[in-house]
């Protein structure tokens, strides 16, 4: 450790610089900071409604504070660095200071203004974002964190004397786990942070002690070192895309007439998203990496299509990425129906349904260029598929993947442009694309002709659910019934065979045979099949006009993303459309799945699936955001102080400057 510490402390190297380094410990080693002794605590007075904070007697700490270690996020980077660069050939053209102080302020601005995406502009005060709270919009019962002493719950405002006066004053009164704490209203508002972490529940697993401020000051350690690596994270992966370089695309007359080719009126949020795609890939030589979030329906896929053209016009080749065959299918034929006047533009696609024999010759056409624009599910990430110019890679709802399959798509972020497509992203989705490290387009203008899904949440009843299928089929429509696992399909089955014995009715899951499934939903698509049990299968993909009623069981059991791209597939038409969400017994819900039913509900306006996805991202907790390791440091000090403390260090960026690269690590 003490070896890494001496390292930090030399921010600088000379250019060029010419050092053979030791290897350095692994990333978290890089994250020390000091943690106050546990056995040296100060006894404070055994009466804590005593307990009085003001700036004429400043707050001290059970544990005296230590200087910082130079581990701060510019330092770290410097190290990873040379630590890199001192494995490879010493005698290079280096960078000199200047360029590479132009690639760091140019990160600086990147993460100043996406904070301030996230969190809105805050009051600034001495330069620095706050986001302390005004003690006057707080409630009795409020949980607060003060940021010297800990995790409270706000008691209320009420005039009272400070010791040895008899002039009253308003004072805060908090209370925490061994007793109250009164300050004066003027301190509270420089001190004081909202408690919020709605994950499984609002409130705090405990409070901190008045006596204890050194179990406080190790918490908030713990989340420094959560900041320290996030910040270095966010800091590489943007350099990272920095460095990338590809020629930009051409503006044709072709590309032009292709756009006039489209059968709609584009909405205005939508012509935004056309005209960033296009900036990306026109006038910048950096990779795209853009977010299209849009609701289910909005022309997202559109807005993809344009992309390929520029593309695979340029004589590259695209890759669509779907999480399953059904929505990798509908992509497929979409696709092919847009470019069916272009007989040089090959489309093909690849998926476990396809015979060997098949999957050989795609492979073959994908490696020899024969194939321009490629379309499937995860088997495209496969080692087997050797791509011959790719320069573009279109993921659509990248939730659904897997941890692995989501590591791959992210390393061909390294040399190709990505289109990401979404209605709910993900939360870590969602925290880069507000925080600016990936750009984003919001189409929340619905086509004119949509009409608000009706959302019914209710405990289940057979007799709810006979009533709504009826309603749905006497208007000539079609009815999807959604189950979150196959083994209660067959009940369903049994109960709406005996419920509706005229009526043709159907099971679709992934797990059957790709003929069957293939079959089931194409006799669904042509209105054959008026019922349609199934898994969430149909989760992404079905578009289908007629079909207007969904009923979903045992809705606790389904992710709020998932829910709401379930509740998406139906209300396409000019109908109005209703969305049945069934649970068991609500005394049976956890808290975590009340909220999740509640956020649905509430966003039952066209076009919300971004404020959803801000939902999820608190229902969830902030570990699917920083990780699993940084979420609990995360919950430690609160969102805002948290988010207060992650500005702080990301300011501290423009105190330092790069040292200097070899040049091929940038250009």
């Amino acid at each position: 450790m003490a070896s890494s510490s001496s390292f930090l402390s030399r921010p600088h190297l000379p250019t060029p610089f010419i050092s053979k380094l030791t290897s350095f410990p692994k990333t978290w080693s890089l994250f020390i900071l000091s943690h106050p002794k546990h056995g040296n605590k100060q006894k404070l007075s055994p009466f804590p409604i005593n307990a009085v904070y003001t700036p004429h007697s400043p707050y001290t700490p059970s544990t005296p504070s230590k200087t910082e270690p130079r581990n701060d996020p510019i330092s770290v980077l410097n190290e990873r660095i040379r630590r890199e660069y001192s494995k490879k050939e010493v005698f290079r053209t280096v960078m000199n200071s200047e360029e590479a102080g132009k690639y760091m302020r140019m990160v600086k601005e990147q993460q100043q203004k996406g904070l301030q995406k996230l969190k809105g502009e805050r009051e600034k005060k001495d330069g620095v974002f706050s986001y302390r709270v005004d003690p006057y919009t707080l409630r009795s019962g409020d949980y607060v964190v003060h940021k010297k002493v800990g995790i409270g719950r706000f008691v209320g405002i009420r005039f009272d004397s400070a010791k040895n006066s008899s002039q009253a004053s308003e004072y805060v009164f908090i209370e925490y786990a061994d007793g109250m704490a009164k300050l004066p209203v003027n301190q509270a508002s420089k001190m004081l942070y909202r408690y919020s972490l709605p994950n499984e529940t609002k409130k705090p697993r405990t409070l901190s002690k008045l006596n204890d401020t050194g179990a406080w000051e190790r918490r908030k350690v713990k989340g420094k070192v959560a900041i320290q690596k996030m910040v270095v994270d966010l800091m590489e992966l943007y350099l990272h895309r920095l460095k990338q370089r590809r020629p930009a695309y051409l503006k044709t007359p072709a590309l032009a007439e292709f756009e006039a080719q489209f059968p709609y009126e584009p909405t205005p949020d939508q012509k935004q998203a056309f005209i960033d795609v296009e900036r990306d890939l026109t006038e910048q030589e950096t990779p795209m990496d853009r977010l299209i979030c849009g609701d289910v329906g909005f022309g997202k896929t559109e807005v993809a299509i344009r992309a390929i053209f520029c593309v695979v016009s340029a004589k590259k080749q695209a890759m669509v990425l779907a999480p399953t065959i059904v929505l990798a299918k509908q992509h497929f034929d979409v696709i092919s129906e847009r470019f069916s006047v272009y007989p040089d533009i090959k489309v093909g696609l690849l998926s476990r349904f396809q015979t060997k024999a098949e999957k050989e010759e795609n492979l073959d056409m994908i490696k020899n260029g024969g194939l321009d624009i490629i379309v499937g599910t995860h088997s495209l990430l496969g080692d087997r598929v050797t791509y011959n110019n790719l320069g573009l890679l279109v993921v659509d709802e990248e939730q659904r993947f897997g941890v692995k399959q989501k590591e791959k798509i992210a390393s061909f972020k390294t040399s190709v442009d990505v289109l990401t497509l979404s209605a709910t992203p993900i939360p870590r989705t969602l925290y880069l694309a507000l925080t600016g490290f990936r750009d984003a387009s919001l189409i929340s203008t619905p086509p004119p002709e949509r009409v608000p899904i009706k959302t019914h949440l209710s405990s289940f009843s057979k007799e709810k659910v006979i009533s709504a299928i009826k309603y749905e089929l006497d208007r000539g429509g079609q009815v999807f019934y959604v189950l979150p696992r196959i083994k209660g399909l067959d009940e369903v089955m049994t109960f709406l065979a005996e419920s509706f014995p005229n009526v043709e009715i159907a099971i679709a899951h992934g797990k059957l045979f790709s003929k069957q499934l293939e079959d089931t939903m194409e006799k669904f698509a042509l209105g054959e099949i008026k019922i349609l049990i199934c898994t969430n299968i149909v989760e992404s993909g079905l578009d289908i006009q007629n079909a207007n009623t969904i009923i979903i069981q045992d809705v606790q059991q389904f992710g709020l993303a998932q829910l709401y791209q379930l509740r998406g597939r139906v209300g396409r038409a000019d109908k109005e459309a209703h969305a049945y969400l069934f649970y068991p017994d609500k005394g049976l819900l956890s808290d975590q799945a009340l909220e999740r039913l509640a956020a649905i509900e509430e966003c039952r306006e066209l076009g919300q699936g971004f404020q959803l996805a801000e939902k999820d991202m608190g229902i969830r907790g902030f570990g699917a955001i920083f990780g699993e390791q940084q979420s609990g440091d995360v919950g430690n000090v609160g969102v805002d102080l948290f988010f207060e403390m992650l500005f702080e260090s990301l300011s501290k960026v423009e105190d330092h400057c790069v040292v200097s690269v070899p040049y091929h690590s940038v250009q």
